[in-house]
């Protein structure tokens, strides 16, 4: 498996929408959603054309441009930001600009001081719009500006989570990707992502979890999980809600030590079909990375691996956040 950007704005991890100029024609909500954008040329409503995405009125004013203020669900560096105006032919903005700021959670984003991150730039219709972000800051909220006016179906920001670690401190679920947890190596994804199964609140059907193919040679399937940093673990929770007759039949668990050698520390336990599958790990496992085989497949919708992070760790994660010092080997991959 490649590993991938986060859609760190996306509203699977949290993102929301804080602010906007104008949606008159078409929700600003829909900026945000995960799934691609669709279209029915015949759909119209009351203000006109139905779109699948944000749509402002159009602009008479000089100087005038629209723009969204999104919050990020999970804070992170910015790699890249993709304007999809799927659909937008005629009413797509000609140019954008993006803009980021890391605020605390209370903070005004009308009133912030935001950075450029993606100087105006042209824009397309009707197709996915890429735009390379170099800035190395960490950032909580972006900015979109339209200029002048017009419609956007999706908006996408990628980039690498780095989640405020001041909120890390006691057990907490280190395979979560708000916490800094994603999924590093997967033997199949047939039926859907195995990063779902790292995403906050419950699944809501088999679609939102992981679900590999049915094997039909030898071996069995598996994922491991680069954890938020060296952690010391305590248990885990294999939840198969939703995973009625194609869940594993059993499941063990190995741990990455500090040789970078793997070694089991859960034998192959049965695991019940829709339902919390609890295990207590033996005292004293320290980790980075977590591998959950799947015997001999089967999907899960959630899987939380809770613990501590060494004390030196989080001092590291908090130094890099606060900007007090270089940024510590503690926080290269981990994989």
């Amino acid at each position: 498996m490649t590993r991938t950007d986060l859609d760190l704005a996306g509203r699977a991890l949290g993102g929301s929408v804080r602010a906007v100029s104008d949606d008159l024609f078409a929700p600003v909500e829909s900026l945000i959603q995960p799934a691609a954008p669709v279209h029915d040329p015949s759909a119209f409503g009351s203000h006109g054309k139905i779109y699948d995405g944000w749509e402002s009125r159009r602009r008479r004013g000089e100087g005038e441009d629209d723009w969204v203020i999104v919050a990020l669900g999970i804070p992170g560096v910015l790699h890249e930001i993709v304007v999809d105006t799927a659909f937008f032919r005629g009413n797509y903005p000609p140019e954008i600009t993006v803009e980021a700021v890391r605020l605390e959670p209370a903070a005004d984003p009308l009133s912030a001081a935001w950075t450029v991150v993606v100087p105006k730039a042209p824009a397309e219709g009707s197709c996915q719009n890429h735009y390379e972000v170099s800035d190395p800051g960490i950032y909580t909220h972006v900015r979109l500006i339209i200029h002048p006016d017009g419609g956007v179906a999706r908006l996408r920001v990628l980039g690498t989570a780095v989640p405020d670690p001041r909120l890390l401190g006691g057990r907490i679920d280190l395979a979560a990707l708000a916490g800094g947890g994603d999924i590093a190596e997967c033997s199949d994804m047939f039926y859907s992502d195995a990063r779902n199964t790292l995403l906050p609140g419950g699944a809501r059907s088999t679609g939102e979890g992981w679900e590999n193919q049915r094997r039909r040679g030898a071996g069995n399937d598996y994922l491991v999980v680069g954890l938020a940093g060296p952690a010391r673990l305590s248990w885990i929770d294999v939840d198969t809600t939703w995973f009625i007759g194609n869940a594993p039949g059993e499941i063990s668990v190995s741990v990455r030590d500090i040789a970078r050698a793997w070694r089991e520390v859960l034998a192959r336990q049965a695991v019940s079909a829709d339902a919390h599958n609890r295990f207590r790990l033996p005292v004293g496992v320290v980790t980075d990375a977590v591998r959950l085989d799947v015997h001999p497949d089967g999907g899960l919708s959630r899987l939380h691996v809770y613990g501590e992070l060494l004390p030196d760790t989080l001092t590291g994660l908090v130094a890099r956040w606060l900007g007090v010092g270089p940024e510590p080997a503690l926080l290269q991959e981990v994989w």
